[in-house]
């Protein structure tokens, strides 16, 4: 026991040595469960909705208000066209495309059964899917209050010469489509999203571990005093990442498509100018990590740290839409959760240049702002 005490005092001491570990060690795990338990959550808090009303009735309105009055759903846009609709959900500006059909009050009046149609952006299926199923709950309350409503609308009609109202409880029927994954395939959902996490890794991750690395052996103090421009020995060390990365990817996109079937109905051009620009803020956080990091332990527990908040915060796992607002302003300054946008909706949605134009913007912005930010610090550090 002895022994055994004084080898536990030393491990103390040798972790408690370290101050910049110690900070790592009760802060970064205290500032991810108050960032990401608030986060991480498969609840749709709100859908943005393009309301298609063909019957334009009392009844048809009340859809609209009881889906909009649970403040689950927001009718941003409407018009008489469901055209108009596929262009919104193309362009992100909704999540679902409502269509109440002609002849919607006859149909409950007359059979009691009235039909409405929920066209999803599916590219999330599990999102999808539990937008449905707010909006089926909502319209089957409705549905409810209108059995106590239509008993005297059915007594009188009894008396008109019109065909007579169907008997039982009137009842609002949805038909779900999903669009871009119409079968909500959850692969076709992930891989894109898997491989962006990939190239995270290669990108920051073997970043930081080959600066540091160096550092710890002693080698980059010697290159610091060699004649080598120090750009130049920074471009040498990110470039055959960024290559790699690449590689990474095209590899990725192959395995995608023949083990998993992953529709690809975009340009991949786009796809690899959207990784060209990602790749250079990955890179620039690592570089950024092996500026601050001393040791390869340092540099490893903080990147294991941001992949998780990259990660939580991508709407990878879970709709960034369901987040509270203050994390999802946290989330848009995530380059990972645009360049997983812009993959899903090149290769789900078939989406063009003019779609994806606002995240390449974003990447781009990302990849300069963070790469000149690392570049200085290093060489802050190296001063």
């Amino acid at each position: 026991m002895r022994i055994l005490r004084f080898l536990l005092k030393k491990e103390f001491l040798q972790i408690l040595r370290d101050p910049a570990l110690v900070r790592m060690l009760f802060m970064i795990p205290i500032v991810q469960l108050l960032i990401l338990s608030n986060a991480a959550t498969f609840e749709v808090k709100r859908s943005r909705m393009h309301v298609v009303d063909q019957d334009h009735t009392t009844r048809s309105r009340a859809v609209v208000q009881r889906l909009v009055a649970s403040g689950r759903f927001e009718a941003t846009e409407a018009s008489g066209s469901v055209a108009r609709g596929d262009d919104a959900l193309m362009r992100r500006n909704v999540e679902m495309i409502l269509v109440i059909p002609h002849g919607f009050e006859r149909d409950l009046v007359r059979t009691k059964a009235g039909q409405v149609q929920l066209l999803l952006n599916a590219e999330d299926g599990a999102a999808a899917g539990v937008t449905s199923a707010y909006a089926r709950e909502i319209l089957g309350r409705y549905a409810a209050e209108l059995a106590v409503q239509l008993t005297p609308v059915t007594a009188m009609a009894g008396s008109r010469a019109e065909a007579p109202p169907g008997r039982g409880v009137p009842r609002v029927e949805v038909r779900t489509r999903g669009w871009y994954n119409p079968e909500m395939d959850y692969r076709h959902y992930m891989v894109p999203g898997i491989l962006v996490q990939l190239l995270t890794i290669v990108g920051t991750l073997l970043t930081a571990m080959n600066v540091v690395r160096e550092k710890e052996a002693g080698t980059l103090e010697q290159l610091n005093v060699t004649p080598i421009p120090r750009a130049t020995f920074i471009a040498a060390k990110l470039i055959p990442l960024w290559v790699i990365a690449m590689v990474v990817l095209s590899i990725g996109l192959v395995v995608g498509r023949v083990a998993f079937s992953v529709p690809m109905l975009g340009p991949l051009w786009l796809v690899f100018a959207g990784a060209a620009l990602y790749l250079l803020a990955a890179l620039g956080i690592g570089l950024w990590i092996s500026a601050v990091t001393e040791t390869q332990q340092q540099a490893m527990f903080v990147n294991f740290a941001m992949l998780m908040v990259y990660l939580l915060m991508s709407g990878l796992f879970t709709p960034v839409a369901s987040m509270p607002p203050w994390a999802q302003m946290i989330a848009r300054l995530n380059p990972m959760m645009h360049f997983i946008g812009l993959m899903r909706g090149v290769m789900l949605r078939g989406a063009g240049p003019l779609d994806v134009l606002p995240q390449l913007g974003v990447l781009a912005v990302a990849a300069v702002l963070v790469l000149s930010i690392a570049v200085w610090r290093y060489q802050k550090r190296s001063d």
